[in-house]
């Protein structure tokens, strides 16, 4: 019986692990996306000529962040 307790108790440790890993690296990748990888894929496509599929792209991030930025104040 004790064992099987402890089985449990394991387990839903090992899932509150898990589940705050995920936490973590999807706050992580956010971050990543929005400070390193929007910028160099706009630069990107402007250095390549795709600057008419850039600036809408850009035009949506800006219309984002200004919607977040008013909603988290």
């Amino acid at each position: 019986m004790l064992t099987i307790i402890f089985f449990l108790a394991l387990i839903y440790v090992a899932w509150k692990m898990f589940v705050f890993g995920l936490k973590a690296t999807w706050g992580f990748m956010k971050i990543l996306c929005t400070v390193l990888l929007l910028p160099a894929f706009l630069v990107g496509l402007a250095c390549v000529g795709l600057i008419y599929v850039a600036v809408p792209i850009l035009i949506i991030a800006g219309i984002t962040a200004i919607i977040g930025g008013a909603t988290s104040v």
